[in-house]
């Protein structure tokens, strides 16, 4: 797995995945240190301080070198010409999943800040993304964009990393030691985390669409420059972050109800008056950062569907949420996995036998086409 590899091989995807689970810990890890209490003392840092900082490190960990390295210089198979510029054609959908990044990231960590443990919050985010991958692969397959089948064994892995998700869902959400008197928490019926988590789904929903058409309708024997779609999406996202945060900021004085909001002070205070530990929760971004190399790299690999890919990206981070939550109970005293947890990640690993049984079938499919 660790030797030298080729691109769509299975073995290069179990590199991706390796950098993702190491980075999904430290990046769990990282939010509750800065976010989480210690045996009832108050958090070091406000969440929309941290938000702000660490999305901050995070951007520019994935900014800087796309663009030091040229990797936002695409080859068009359908370039487009206004007047005397020409640009590719990818720009028109490409730039809208950046977009949608935008969205992501910050909510992202925001789920991250409620008062729920990292493994709760990883599994309700993978099994929403999980679901979306399925319904892409059906609409595109519809619309005759994809011509591979999905196996039942993706299927099944769908309807086992669903089955984790409902028991987290419907269970008690508790976690004790993580936030200051959050005995416990009612994930559905809490207006805040339902409004995080509508807009994690609806932005991620089109940005696989997005990323899974560009993979889709690539010619065949055209090569899969999937770090010049990761660069212009960056690029995309940093400009319409940047954007979304003037906006946020300068809010309160020409919407006088939103200064009233603490997300709002919490975040306009944090610019204003920078906390002493900014630069180390910037610094706790890159970890954050370079998780999304990983996960758009899986997200977009070569001849698989997107439920394959889909369902790889998030059940490796669901057990790296778990990773996350025994370390955070053996240094900082969180609680340690409840049973619901644990019956979650068995259905995880059920999953992960499935998918384990579609790579092999899929290899040989690959191999047969001569696409690997």
């Amino acid at each position: 797995m660790f030797g030298k590899t080729t691109e769509g091989s299975s073995g290069r995807l179990g590199q991706l995945c390796v950098g993702y689970f190491v980075f999904y810990v430290a990046t769990g890890h990282l939010v509750k240190y800065f976010t989480g209490s210690v045996n009832g003392a108050a958090p070091r840092m406000n969440d929309m301080a941290f938000l702000a900082y660490n999305t901050f490190g995070a951007n520019l960990t994935c900014l800087l070198p796309v663009v030091a390295l040229g990797w936002w210089q695409m080859k068009s198979i359908r370039p487009l010409r206004v007047g005397a510029w020409e640009f590719p054609s990818e720009l028109l959908y490409i730039i809208p999943s950046g977009i949608c990044t935008a969205v992501v990231i910050p909510t992202t960590t925001l789920m991250y800040t409620l008062p729920i443990s990292v493994m709760v919050a990883m599994v309700i985010m993978r099994a929403s993304v999980i679901v979306i991958g399925r319904v892409v692969d059906g609409v595109q397959i519809a619309q005759g964009i994809l011509t591979k089948k999905v196996y039942w064994e993706e299927n099944s892995a769908v309807a086992f990393a669903l089955l984790a998700a409902s028991i987290e869902l419907l269970g008690g959400n508790g976690d004790k030691g993580v936030k200051a008197g959050a005995d416990s928490f009612d994930f559905i019926h809490n207006r805040a985390a339902v409004i995080i988590l509508v807009s994690y789904i609806c932005a991620y929903a089109i940005r696989i669409y997005l990323m899974n058409y560009y993979k889709n309708t690539r010619p065949k024997g055209e090569p899969l420059d999937n770090r010049a779609f990761f660069a212009t999406e960056q690029i995309a996202a940093s400009i319409a972050m940047a954007a979304i945060a003037t906006f946020v900021f300068f809010s309160p004085r020409f919407i006088a109800s939103w200064g009233e909001l603490h997300q709002v002070a919490g975040f306009v205070s944090a610019i204003q008056s920078p906390l002493p530990a900014w630069m180390w929760a910037a610094l706790s971004g890159v970890a954050f950062g370079i998780v999304a190399f990983f996960s758009v790299f899986i997200f977009m690999f070569k001849g698989r569907t997107a439920t394959f890919t889909g369902l790889v990206n998030r059940l490796t981070s669901l057990v790296a949420g778990t990773t996350a939550t025994l370390l955070g109970w053996a240094i900082f005293g969180s609680r340690f996995p409840t049973l619901q947890n644990w019956v979650s990640l068995g259905f995880v690993l059920v999953a992960v036998a499935f998918l384990t049984r579609a790579e092999r079938k899929r290899t040989r499919e690959l191999k047969a086409a001569q696409e690997i």
